[in-house]
């Protein structure tokens, strides 16, 4: 079974599948189409994470093919005149870090898939090529981005109609450039994306938006294998993506929460969410403060997660009251509002040998910065604006950082993306992972929840209403299908809330009674696929 974030690219996947392809083989090709159907949300100019199980030897692999801060870059590149300039950090060619997706994919392609990358590429250079139908979430997107769109040239050859006009959903959308560029990655290897005539032109163009990015920025990128983190859960191996991911938080909730009764509490019931909201705060405070890059912070997960800890959050955590901001982190931050994400997207499978991938890319926000890397057809990201710009100012997710994410040259920005597996009696039973910066954290944590606690098929897990909390700002999000009565009773709890249309979009196979069960997050659209 495959989930996506676009039903053409899961179907590409569950093929791999029917061929006897493996689960690596399945994601790269759905990761690689996905990237071209869904190209506001990710592509080759972005980077991500993969989180393997290797169902033969039980073990599990994590790696990390997130963006780098390009050489020059540096700690207040964003300030001026003693004030953070934010527009700069996301949009333009400062914004950009230096892509990781091709050197990613190739790696995994090289070390576990079955067949060669070139073939498992094919689907998404003909989509490309050929043309494919706008999906709804592309046609909102560049609906809504419209003016940027207009001004860059790149993107208005493919997205817009020759009068300017946005394409609508169901209308063929082609990317020629872009097929050219993955057919040369195709036959030449991942070196003609990092050198060459490729790589030129990306550093060029990046320069010609006011970037830093150089070629030699490109020659020396390498993804890099970590040790997952794991963490047992009510008889689950829950196994997560390490920094500079933030998936610790969703592990810390889940041990603070561990020896409450969640079923008898009910999923939708004030007292569940309450308890749910205070212990996201916790977390969330403490990645806020504590987490980074580990090649330039050491961040404490095994304290964070051991039971002495999480222990002394739960009885920190009052039944019926919320803290002052200040008890659940190191200090107080600024006020920021949270921003529902466009960029992103995640794909998990389970093959049929018990093989599972979690894997979550992007270009960080809708088109990234809006850069497009001259004939190449390649879009780029706006990765730096995940760094913490300065101590306390908020990104474009209303997320605030400390010296432990700040900017260096080479360094790799803390993310939200958190693929994760679960483990039971060593075989895979889940994938799961999500699309929605911050979101991510509190849909994955909230769908692991309702499959593990709540025993809720896949769709009905996914489908199900979320609530959101990253510590700051200090407002309990809520989405449409929370009751009315239920807002009411938190509001009574002491808890400001504020409604939130969509919550992220997350993906899940689930291996269940002995069947197994996909679900594409309604939100965003997509579909699962299997045989």
């Amino acid at each position: 079974m495959v989930a996506s974030e676009h039903e053409l690219a899961s179907q590409i996947g569950a093929e791999i599948l029917r061929s006897g392809g493996n689960a690596v083989d399945a994601a790269i090709a759905t990761s690689f189409a996905v990237c071209v159907l869904n190209s506001s949300s990710c592509g080759i100019g972005g980077g991500g994470f993969m989180l393997i199980y290797l169902a033969a030897e039980k073990k599990a692999v994590a790696l990390d093919y997130r963006e780098t801060a390009p050489a020059a870059a540096s700690h207040d590149m964003y300030v001026r005149d003693g004030k953070v300039d934010l527009e700069a950090s996301r949009r333009g060619g400062k914004a950009v870090g230096v892509p990781g997706d091709v050197a990613g994919l190739a790696e995994v392609a090289g070390k576990y898939a079955t067949r060669p990358l070139a073939k498992l590429m094919e689907p998404a250079i003909r989509l490309a090529r050929d043309g494919y139908p706008a999906g709804k979430h592309l046609a909102d997107t560049i609906a809504a981005s419209l003016e940027s769109m207009r001004s860059s040239p790149g993107l208005a050859a493919n997205f817009l109609k020759p009068d300017g006009s946005p394409r609508a959903a169901g209308e063929t959308i082609r990317q020629p450039e872009l097929a050219r560029t993955l057919q040369r990655i195709a036959d030449e290897g991942p070196q003609a994306f990092y050198g060459g005539d490729i790589a030129a032109k990306i550093a060029r163009a990046d320069r010609a938006a006011g970037g830093l990015l150089t070629e030699d920025d490109l020659k020396g990128y390498r993804p890099m294998w970590r040790d997952p983190i794991r963490f047992e859960y009510r008889g689950n191996d829950v196994i997560a993506m390490p920094p500079p991911s933030s998936a610790g938080v969703l592990l810390e909730v889940l041990g603070i929460l561990r020896n409450d009764d969640l079923r008898k509490l009910g999923r939708e019931s004030p007292r569940y969410l309450h308890l749910l909201a205070e212990a996201m705060k916790h977390a969330f405070a403490d990645r806020a403060v504590l987490y980074g890059d580990p090649i330039a912070t050491s961040v404490p997960l095994a304290q964070l997660l051991s039971t002495t800890n999480t222990d002394s959050l739960r009885k920190k955590i009052k039944p019926d009251a919320v803290l002052a901001p200040s008890e659940y982190g190191s200090s107080p931050a600024e006020k920021a509002a949270p921003l529902a994400d466009h960029g992103t997207t995640h794909l998990s499978v389970i093959d049929d040998q018990g093989n599972a991938v979690a894997c979550t890319t992007t270009i960080n926000t809708a088109f990234g910065s809006f850069v497009v890397a001259e004939d190449t057809g390649i879009i780029l990201n706006n990765e730096m604006d995940d760094f913490s710009t300065q101590p306390g100012v908020p990104n474009i997710f209303g997320l605030i950082g400390s010296e432990a994410n700040a900017i260096a040259p080479g360094k790799r920005p803390l993310s939200s993306m958190s693929p994760t597996i679960v483990v039971r009696d060593d075989k895979a039973v889940l994938a799961v992972g999500g699309s929605g910066g911050p979101l991510i954290l509190s849909g994955t944590l909230q769908v692991l929840l309702n499959s593990l606690v709540f025993d809720m098929g896949a769709d009905e897990a996914v489908a199900a209403a979320r609530i959101h909390h990253q510590w700051m700002p200090p407002v309990l999000m809520l989405e449409g299908g929370i009751a009315e009565i239920t807002r009411k009773a938190l509001e009574k709890d002491g808890h400001q809330t504020r409604p939130l249309n969509s919550m992220g979009a997350v993906q899940l196979v689930h291996r269940r009674n002995n069947r197994i069960e996909g679900a594409a997050d309604p939100r965003k659209g997509g579909a699962a696929a299997g045989w």
